[in-house]
């Protein structure tokens, strides 16, 4: 029998990269845009309040993404409370390739685990990382996630795994977000069942290339961020994502699409890195597009 705790839970988790180019389904990066939750138990049933990504579509009641997360953190240690209260204050847009519902599932599992006395004892961050996974279905996003920094995860006989990397501190990264989502079943829809052995060779060479060049030899980065497995044949769901990544690639910018996409991202080496200072990569924003210039989160999900 589990014990709640008589108080609020507070939790904020960043934004995440996937793949960065090369690594398709293996690498992570968090970046410094912080969704905001908090939540507290309650007599009975379920109320979600939502401001902010998502408030016009996102559920309020038990099939939200975060609770169905919380409820499956409660059951993983043994009991639900009898009511819940949440509130969202969200900052990740939703279905750009930022991590949205990585964010959603690693605040749920956390939160969950920050309400029930002593759930650090009941499972660990190990446990609330096999579990996100579970509920995601892979552990690109989620790892980060929760970790932050730059992550390596996959799936081994049955298990998660995930490691951690350094990222050089001056690299940052500039985000360009389309106005139009698209959804990562889409997105995932256009991959062809095989790939040429020649192209899959080129992208473990540029994977393994990317990790260093993020420890600390950023000037191979445009080298480095160089995909053959999935980015292009995406092209046909964010034709106008893939134009962009192309022409800042043409001008030395190591660009990739961010996760499924349709945003793309643009690594900044230091602000006199010209043409990839972040100062001139705002400027080259699309007409109704966003950027925003963010640092590396060296911190995954924090709970208070």
């Amino acid at each position: 029998m589990v014990t709640f705790v008589d108080e609020t839970v507070t939790a904020t988790v960043p934004a995440t990269s996937a793949n960065l180019g090369p690594g398709f389904d293996s690498l992570g990066l968090a970046l410094s845009l912080r969704d905001e939750l908090s939540v507290r138990v309650t007599d009975s049933g379920v109320s979600v309040d939502v401001s902010g990504a998502g408030e016009a579509s996102v559920p309020r009641d038990e099939t939200h993404l975060v609770v169905r997360s919380m409820l499956a953190a409660f059951d993983r240690m043994g009991g639900r409370p009898s009511g819940l209260a949440l509130t969202c204050s969200n900052r990740i847009p939703h279905g750009r390739g930022l991590g949205s519902s990585s964010a959603a599932i690693v605040a749920g599992v956390a939160l969950a685990r920050g309400l029930v006395a002593g759930g650090t004892l009941l499972i660990d961050d190990d446990g609330l990382f096999a579990l996100a996974a579970e509920i995601e279905g892979h552990p690109d996003n989620v790892a980060p996630a929760l970790f932050g920094g730059l992550v390596i995860s996959g799936r081994e006989t049955g298990r998660f795994y995930a490691v951690s990397a350094d990222v050089d501190p001056r690299v940052s990264a500039v985000v360009f977000v389309p106005p139009t989502p698209v959804a990562t079943t889409v997105a995932r829809g256009l991959l062809p069942a095989t790939v040429p052995h020649a192209d899959a060779a080129a992208d473990a060479g540029r994977t393994a290339l990317l990790v260093a060049a993020l420890a600390g030899r950023p000037e191979h980065l445009l080298l480095a961020t160089r995909d053959y497995l999935h980015q292009d044949y995406r092209e046909p769901a964010m034709p106008e994502s893939l134009a962009l990544m192309r022409s800042l690639r043409a001008d030395g910018v190591p660009a990739t699409v961010s996760g499924a996409g349709p945003t793309v991202l643009a690594f900044c080496d230091g602000p006199a890195c010209t043409p990839g200072s972040a100062e001139v990569l705002l400027d080259r924003c699309p007409d109704g597009w966003e950027a925003q210039h963010l640092r590396v989160e060296r911190e995954g999900v924090l709970v208070s």
